[in-house]
């Protein structure tokens, strides 16, 4: 995207520093930060940090610094039913002379709800019926309301599981927390962090017009297959099978939100629209590689 010269990060996670290490030395790389510590992270990434937080919008007031792009990936908070934490930021960077040219959301594909395994684009009607879905739709609807009125131009990246070298449910599958039965189970679907990085990083150079993006793999496995194989690269006892009526006695709450879902996400717009080639096609290439450079005693202790 040529004549971007500042860059905002607001949700300063993993995928934000990935992102950063990635741009850092071509753009002015600002980040907002909650805290002491991590404004200290952000400068040792060669970002530098804003003091802000997006539940207090009396601390923003330093966000008018008109910044060409605005990646926004700090999601709702964990109750209600809409976003005031998107709300407060639009309103601290309308504060500025001059408008962000395009801002890059990363939303989740919760927005769709139960699709009962069906494939899903993005053309799909969103019904999220989670309350955690039911935010991220209301986050969409006023970042578009926004933009489209601002002349803002929008990409939004619904991700599902986000996995990398250190995101691996490794402490599940060591508490021998249960999976659905095979006939009963859900699909689910995944995105290596930094090929996450890597697709917003591609819509800020090529998404147009409010595009949604599934930013998914391209596999779309079983919840069940998916720890099997986990399993297996690191060799820990696969974890256990149980009916879906007994599920809610014997897995956390937030746990079984995930597993009351069933979709298969297709990602045709993210790798033809925005160009992405996947470094990780499937969440068995990471496993692939993890399980070539463990030996088995360094594999059953990470």
């Amino acid at each position: 995207m040529k004549g971007v010269a500042s860059i905002l990060l607001v949700g300063c996670g993993d995928i934000a520093r990935r992102v950063a290490r990635r741009l850092r030395g071509r753009y002015r790389i600002y980040g907002l930060a909650r805290s002491d510590a991590q404004a200290q992270a952000l400068r040792e990434l060669g970002v530098r940090p804003i003091p802000g937080d997006l539940d207090d919008l009396r601390s923003l007031t330093r966000l008018a610094l008109s910044p060409q792009v605005v990646f926004h990936f700090a999601p709702p908070p964990a109750t209600g039913a809409a976003d005031p934490r998107s709300l407060r930021l639009l309103a601290a960077l309308g504060r500025a002379h001059t408008l962000p040219r395009q801002i890059i959301y990363i939303s989740t594909s919760g927005v769709y709800g139960h699709q009962q395994g069906a494939w899903v684009d993005e053309t799909t009607r969103r019904q999220a019926s989670s309350p955690r879905g039911q935010r991220r739709v209301a986050a969409e609807d006023c970042l578009r309301h926004h933009c489209r009125a601002s002349r803002v131009r929008l990409g939004i990246l619904r991700a599902p599981g986000i996995y990398a070298e250190d995101r691996l449910p490794l402490d599940r599958l060591r508490a021998g927390t249960p999976v659905l039965f095979a006939e009963e189970d859900v699909y689910t679907n995944h995105i290596h962090a930094e090929d996450l990085a890597r697709a917003a990083i591609a819509a800020m150079r090529r998404a147009r017009g409010g595009r949604a993006f599934n930013a998914c793999d391209d596999a779309a496995w079983p919840m069940g297959e998916w720890f099997d194989r986990l399993a297996d690269a690191f060799d820990l006892p696969r974890p256990p099978r149980v009916s879906r009526a007994a599920a809610p006695t014997r897995i956390s709450t937030m746990q079984w939100s995930f597993m009351r879902e069933s979709r298969r996400l297709r990602n045709t717009r993210l790798t033809r629209e925005l160009g992405l080639v996947l470094d990780y096609p499937t969440p068995e290439t990471l496993l692939a590689r993890l399980t070539r450079a463990a030996t088995p005693r360094q594999r059953t202790v990470m």
